[in-house]
């Protein structure tokens, strides 16, 4: 909470707002002390920074005269819904549809699913042969052959 009033008391000066003191009884003998709080930004006069920030703005309300349905893009009302029809194509048809559909098409990671596929089509042989689900021997000892004694 202290950074955040710290942030809005620098907002405030960079604003042009005079610096607020102390709080009651935190200094001294209960009194509130003077604090000076320097800009983050001295070399930028307050005045200086006003004017830059209200011809911004002005150029601003200027591009909203000329064209009402301005996006942000650029000033020329043309170019600006291009822009946006472009930004918003890219953005939401692209990247997430196209997005979205690349990951529902990666392959089953640890090949799980086909496993399951898998076993579940030896169960079914399994039981249509009549034999038991589970065999201590993994190969039909009947065809192996295996070498000689000697």
């Amino acid at each position: 909470m202290a950074a955040l009033g710290r942030c809005a008391r620098r907002l405030l000066l960079l604003r042009g707002f005079p610096a607020r003191g102390a709080r009651a009884g935190s200094g001294p003998g209960g009194e509130a002390a003077a604090v000076a709080v320097t800009p983050p930004r001295a070399a930028r006069a307050p005045r200086q920074q006003q004017h830059e920030e209200e011809e911004e703005e002005g150029s601003m309300v200027a591009a909203l005269r000329k064209n009402p349905d301005y996006h942000g893009f650029d000033s020329d009302p043309v170019i600006d819904l291009w822009n946006m029809r472009l930004a918003f194509f890219f953005g939401v048809s692209l990247c997430i549809v196209v997005g979205a559909t690349f990951l529902h098409y990666l392959p089953d990671h640890g090949m799980r699913k086909w496993a399951r596929r898998e076993a579940e089509q030896k169960v079914k042989e399994r039981e249509l042969l009549g034999l038991p689900l589970l065999d201590s021997n993994y190969f039909d000892p009947s065809k192996l052959v295996l070498p000689d004694e000697e």
